[in-house]
């Protein structure tokens, strides 16, 4: 996904920064809610924020906060909403018109976000992606010298550990601690009912599990993954990730591998790439045929036609958009249902992800965001 740190910080020349402090201190937080972030950072806030600078994680947020989440926010990095999910911004935007107003205070993976746009938006509270944290560096420590706390949480990780801590951290952060306590018990007990299944049923043997990123289409392969990212899908869900051992992050696969690996699932992930002409489209507003329609010439590779995945109708189209989140647990049981139908003939998946946002958000997920190729659903 995002390489948040892969560049460095340009450090503001000292007359910008001069500039900054002469906003205005902001006093200075009592110590009245105490925050330990997923980074052990201590972090003081003298109340609830009402007004939020949020870097990443904007769903889920949204999800934790409640109702008042997009009334309260300032600033944001508007390139990880409606740069990299613009369907998904779209929706909210047609639902809360008030997000075309926040302060854009640009994005670590372009190089351009600014402590200087930070600080004069003069939010409450940053709230920031532990890559986004080290992608400012010592500029984030210009922007708590003026008052601003600064707290960082980790989706990325993906684990549930810092699924969990993250959500608290948001919940305490915004005064939204109940919400939170609920959410992160949920998302814990589908992760455990997820393991306990695929434990149970994955005694015997694990199926052979590809994953290519849809962006390019199928005339050139995309990235797989051996670690991070949907490898930890795969590795949940009780899949042998064909990537592992052969790939250190992500990256594409030898064509020649793929087929000498003969996998027994096969998962394409789409998402909101509009502007990628070859593309698997998925998420908001893409009805079930365009996503097929994009996803299915993979199946006409050259020596496809005799994987066990394509003889068995073992292929799948997947929401790229689908991990790093509150709800990416839906998406896990979709994949670990795929693998083993049996252990999870009593779960639907896309019923799930439709439960969590009628209960959290103000949006609903119309569109294709799970697809068992030549299938409705």
């Amino acid at each position: 996904m995002f390489n948040l740190v892969r560049r460095a910080m340009r450090m503001a020349k000292p007359a910008a920064l001069s500039g900054i402090l002469c906003l205005g201190a902001i006093p200075a937080a009592h110590a009245d809610i105490q925050i330990t972030d997923v980074l052990g950072r201590r972090v003081m806030l003298e109340k609830p924020a009402q007004h939020v600078m949020l870097g990443f994680y904007f769903e889920d947020y949204i999800a934790i906060t409640g109702p008042t989440a997009i009334g309260r926010l300032k600033a944001i990095s508007l390139n990880y909403w409606k740069g990299y999910r613009p369907l998904q911004y779209e929706a909210y935007l047609k639902t809360t018109p008030k997000i075309a107003e926040l302060i854009d205070v640009g994005d670590a993976d372009a190089g351009t976000m600014s402590a200087e746009k930070i600080i004069a938006s003069r939010p409450d509270v940053v709230i920031l992606s532990a890559g986004q944290y080290k992608y400012l560096g010592a500029a984030a420590q210009t922007i708590e010298q003026v008052g601003i706390p600064l707290v960082v949480v980790d989706y990325n990780a993906q684990t549930v550990e810092k699924h969990v801590a993250s959500t608290l951290i948001i919940g305490k952060v915004m005064g939204a601690e109940e919400r939170a306590e609920e959410l992160a018990e949920q998302y814990k007990a589908k992760v455990a009912d997820t393991l306990a299944r695929v434990e149970r049923a994955s005694k015997n043997a694990k199926p052979k599990v590809y994953v290519e990123l849809g962006q390019k289409g199928a005339a050139e392969f995309g990235n797989s993954y051996g670690q991070g990212m949907w490898a930890g899908v795969v590795d949940a869900a009780g899949g042998r990730n064909i990537a592992a051992g052969q790939i250190a992050s992500w990256g594409p696969l030898n064509p020649e591998y793929v087929l000498s690996s003969k996998p027994d699932a096969i998962f394409i992930t789409g998402s909101e790439w509009t502007s990628l002409s070859n593309a698997v489209l998925m998420g908001f507003n893409i009805p079930p045929d365009v996503t097929r329609t994009r996803a299915e010439p993979y199946i006409g590779r050259a020596g496809w036609l005799d994987l066990p995945a394509v003889k068995n109708g073992e292929v799948y189209a997947i929401y790229h958009g689908g991990t790093r989140t509150l709800y990416d647990y839906a998406f896990l049981r979709y994949m670990a249902k795929a693998l083993y139908p049996e252990a999870f003939r009593d779960v639907d998946p896309a019923a799930e992800l439709s439960a969590y946002y009628r209960a959290y958000l103000p949006v609903k997920p119309d569109g294709t965001f799970m697809l068992k190729l030549g299938q409705d659903k």
